[in-house]
């Protein structure tokens, strides 16, 4: 019986095309954009629409990634969305995907919830599905309107956040060369959850006039905890996938860290001993799109030529709960 490999046969994205810049957040609180940028390497975070929603941009990136793939949506077996926005508790937001898409054969599709690191999260899973003769082909999407969650009075975490998804397709192959994954590592620590959470909605704080009067359905974040955490599991993570797919970090081609804060970025590339020109940057545009970091990150850089036939790529992120993860692929 022949082994099932991985590939990943096209990646695409959604950018809304509202912008949201420093200029703009002045006039909206006690903020400069010298203060953001030194800060957080931020200039500028793209903004959905009033009427949009996570199931919105989920739907748009799936579209083109499948155009990309030359394949149609019913030749999916499954639809797997990392979210932390989703349309609502329940039904999750991959079937409305699926629903959006007027697929209709037969599949099975669920969100996951790993903050930041869910988009690598759910490309360990759906690895998984592949490998096990579960799936042929699976649409993979990262997508997130974190404005719809964020605190406007709020001038430390409200630079910070921007909406935007990006979606892989990952696909059966017999070629364990083609496109592959290589590694993934994945890693939590729940005694960090009172550091970056959104604190009603849920059972332990259901939605009351109360709570949305305190503004308890934004993101609460206490940053210098986050940050000193986020480097120190970034760093590792990278290492130990690096180490998992047989190889050292001075032969990744490329670095794709999540786009959380400049500094954070910087400090991960100094301390994993990776050349800063094989570290792909695009915070200063979006800001922390949580889960739909990365799989916009590494659709950029294949976009902008920086990844090649062969290339080597280290995905890293790090999100609430808190979460890490980390995956080699070789395009």
């Amino acid at each position: 019986m022949k082994e099932n490999y991985v590939k990943i046969t096209a990646t695409g994205t959604y950018i809304p095309p509202k912008i949201l810049t420093n200029f703009n957040l002045e006039k909206m609180v006690d903020t400069t954009d010298e203060w953001i940028t030194t800060r957080t390497g931020i200039k500028e975070r793209h903004i959905v629409e009033e009427t949009f929603s996570t199931s919105d941009i989920a739907t748009l990136a799936a579209k083109d990634v499948l155009q990309k793939a030359n394949i149609s949506a019913e030749d999916l077996d499954a639809i797997v969305v990392a979210t932390i926005t989703p349309d609502m508790l329940f039904p999750s937001t991959a079937c409305i995907v699926q629903k959006k898409l007027n697929i209709q054969k037969e599949l099975f599709a669920f969100d996951i919830s790993a903050a930041c690191s869910g988009f690598v999260y759910g490309i360990a899973i759906v690895t998984s599905m592949i490998k096990s003769g579960l799936c042929n082909n699976v649409l993979l999407i990262g997508a997130e309107t974190m404005s719809k969650f964020t605190n406007w009075k709020d001038r430390t975490t409200c630079v910070l956040f921007g909406d935007g998804a990006g979606a892989m397709i990952l696909s059966k192959t017999e070629d364990k060369n083609e496109n592959s994954i290589l590694s993934v590592f994945l890693g939590a620590d729940g005694k960090y959850s009172d550091l970056l959470y959104i604190p009603a909605g849920g059972s332990r704080m259901p939605a009351s006039e109360k709570t949305v009067k305190e503004n308890l359905h934004t993101i609460i974040m206490s940053g210098k905890e986050v940050f000193k955490v986020a480097v120190t599991k970034m760093v590792e993570s990278a290492k130990k996938a690096c180490e998992l797919a047989g190889i050292k970090t001075k032969d990744l081609d490329l670095l794709i860290p999540h786009q959380a804060n400049l500094r954070i970025i910087n400090a991960v590339g100094e301390r994993v001993e990776i050349e800063p020109e094989k570290i792909f940057v695009n915070v200063q545009k979006y800001g922390n799109m949580s889960s739909a970091t990365t799989i916009i990150g590494l659709s950029e850089a294949i976009d902008e030529g920086r990844v090649k036939k062969g290339s080597k790529v280290c995905l890293i992120s790090f999100g609430a709960g808190f979460t890490w993860a980390s995956c080699v692929v070789r395009l």
